[in-house]
């Protein structure tokens, strides 16, 4: 399901009970509405649409006339209040704090350039490392490939790591650091480098290592930019993680700060992480170091803010365009109100593309988010199999008269999602002079046959093998459908090349949504299973091998984890022909998955941290 993220970001049950929510850590108090439930609370009271006749037209036979059809249900909990959403106006839009942000920005510049001059390596990458994880990096990226390509010349171009001239320079701890963030900026580093903290056997030197854990924190972190056949980091992956483990259980952490970043590493590794998704609790441990940089924590806070500005006007600005169609009001069965609130649909769309200067491709991805929202429920819980083909082929047939053939809960959002594409279309059509329609329908298209046949597996009963499933998975996870529309938006070029990659799934496409699809499948709730969902990876390898769900679930983690080995070795390629910025939004998706599924409780089950987590990004400022 591409929804299958978005399903998670629901609202807690016992926000429909008290219709108000005190946030922990003294986070203001939000009001939300409890609209009428649209499905029943549980599976087994489903819906019943009565059927009527649509028209007399022979095209429309498989619709009988007052036969009633039983509907499955979602058991989605009640959404966010319009108006709450519609009631922020952050002051961090006025004038004075932009103002005072720039002079900051220009003080933490002069201190890059204090520290080029002046400060070893270590404290250079240090810093780097601090920028990327309070979420300002992006402010200074001239500054920081200038660092790197002078360590990179320096250091690799004359073979330093092969004098023993220099052997108070390798420890674990700068090593892994540089590896890491190198490898993150595209430098083709070799994992050779960290040889000489192995023994004759091959093997990590405990005895030596095993305490050290600022050192085997920054292993750890290096590790998960691997690529296929790269042993020595899949085991130094191995060897940090029962490590740090150890260290935490032992209670052998006596720095705090040092410990939270322990906690989050093996919760959640930098590498598969959206940056700005964490960048408040970075901000908050930043504060608690015993040495911090003070313009840097002030600058980080106001940016923060300033930026969380930006994304409560973008969810405003699509919330009401998204209101004003009023195509949730006409479906009898959505997610009517998370769609209205579109702060699910919002916060995947930002996980996706996350530069500030793209609220146009922040706000449309939201929209097209919400309308594939409606088109999962259509083909996983509502539709029937009888209604599900004609839809599939009015959409590849893509014109006006199609709809006639439709029932009429489908009608009314055929069309939202048809000027939804022509309006993408037509805008870059504007700014770019090129007719991009077919290539965005076909995109959609191959989406929506993934989703039919996950329903025709279940409406059969039909148990495909893990191969068949995954050969159809990665499309309906959704991730090539998205990509398609974040390139146009992004405004791209349309060279052969490109939209050839575009158009065959190129593996940059292929492999984030095969991540995201393993790492959904592992984290399938109990709810969706009640819902009575297709077949999941662990399922479908389960009943093709008659093995343990215990090694299905390491079968299945090994498969993420060579997809991951895989998709690194895309993302890190100087030739590619997509840009950088393009293939990051591509990596995110995948990271996307992680971050769901692999956050407290994931954020799946409904729980108050994960409102925490919510109202923390978009609604609450830094202090």
């Amino acid at each position: 399901m591409a929804a299958m993220i978005m399903k998670r970001l629901l609202i807690p049950s016992k926000l429909a009970v008290h219709n108000i929510c005190t946030f922990k850590h003294n986070r203001r108090k939000a009001s939300f509405c409890t609209f009428p439930p649209v499905y029943s609370n549980g599976a087994a009271n489903a819906i019943i649409r009565p059927r009527s006749s649509l028209s007399s037209s022979p095209e429309r036979n498989y619709v009988q006339q007052d036969t009633p059809i039983v509907r499955r249900s979602g058991n989605y909990k009640p959404p966010r209040d319009f108006d709450y959403i519609q009631s922020f106006n952050s002051p961090y839009k006025e004038e004075r704090y932009l103002r005072k942000a720039s002079e900051l920005k220009v003080q933490v510049e002069m201190l890059i350039e204090e520290a080029i001059l002046n400060e070893p390596v270590t404290k250079q990458l240090e810093l780097i490392d601090d920028l990327q994880r309070l979420a300002i990096a992006d402010h200074f990226e001239n500054q920081i490939t200038r660092i790197l390509n002078i360590i990179y010349n320096d250091r690799y171009g004359k073979n330093y790591y092969d004098d023993d001239d220099k052997p108070y320079e390798r420890d674990l701890y700068s090593t892994a650091l540089e590896f890491r963030l190198l490898r993150q900026h595209g430098f083709r580093v070799s994992q050779d480098v960290f040889d000489s903290f192995r023994n004759e056997e091959g093997e990590f030197k405990a005895s030596i290592l095993a305490e050290d854990t600022k050192g085997l924190l920054q292993l750890y972190e290096a590790s998960f930019l691997l690529t296929p056949g790269e042993d020595t980091l899949d085991q130094a992956r191995k060897f940090a993680t029962i490590s740090l483990r150890r260290n935490l259980d032992q209670g052998l952490i006596s720095d705090k700060n040092i410990l939270f970043l322990v906690e989050c590493a093996l919760k959640l590794p930098l590498h598969w992480s959206i940056p700005r998704f964490r960048a408040r609790n970075f901000i908050e441990a930043y504060e608690r170091k015993s040495y911090v940089v003070a313009t840097m924590l002030e600058f980080a806070k106001l940016d923060f803010n300033i930026f969380q500005a930006i994304n409560q006007e973008e969810l405003k600005n699509v919330s009401r365009l998204w209101k004003s169609t009023g195509v949730a009001d006409k479906l009898p069965f959505a997610r009517v109100g998370e769609l209205i609130e579109n702060v699910p649909a919002y916060i995947f769309a930002f996980g996706l593309v996350q530069p500030r200067e793209y609220g146009y491709a922040r706000m449309k991805m939201t929209t097209l988010i919400s309308l594939i929202l409606i088109a999962d429920d259509i083909f996983d819980i509502y539709g029937t199999l009888e209604e599900l083909q004609p839809f599939t082929d009015a959409i590849e047939r893509w014109d006006t008269e199609s709809i006639n053939q439709l029932p009429n809960y489908m009608q009314s959002y055929y069309l939202a999602l048809y000027n939804f594409v022509n309006g993408v279309a037509y805008d870059f059509l504007k700014e770019q002079g090129s007719i991009v329609i077919p290539h965005l329908r076909k995109s959609l298209v191959d989406y929506l046959r993934s989703l039919l046949q996950e329903a025709k597996w279940y409406h059969k009963g039909q148990k495909p093998s893990l191969e068949e499933y995954l050969k159809n998975g990665w499309l309906s996870a959704g991730g090539p459908l998205f990509y398609n529309y974040v390139y146009f938006l992004l405004q791209n070029s349309v060279e052969k090349e490109a939209i050839r990659g575009l158009h065959e799934y190129h593996n940059v496409l292929r492999l984030p949504s095969v991540v995201s699809r393993l790492t959904n499948d592992l984290k399938t709730s109990k709810a969706e299973s009640e819902r009575g969902d297709a077949p999941k990876a662990m399922q479908c390898y389960m009943n093709e091998t008659g093995v343990s769900e215990k090694k299905a679930r390491e079968h299945i983690l090994s498969l993420n984890q060579e997809t991951w080995m895989k998709l690194n070795a895309e993302a890190m390629d100087a030739e590619s022909i997509f840009s950088r910025t393009f293939i990051t939004c591509c990596v995110n998706y995948g990271r996307a998955g992680h971050y769901v599924y692999q956050t407290d409780g994931g954020l799946g089950e409904p729980n108050l941290t994960l409102e925490d987590q919510i109202n923390g990004l978009l609604f609450e400022p830094i202090q």
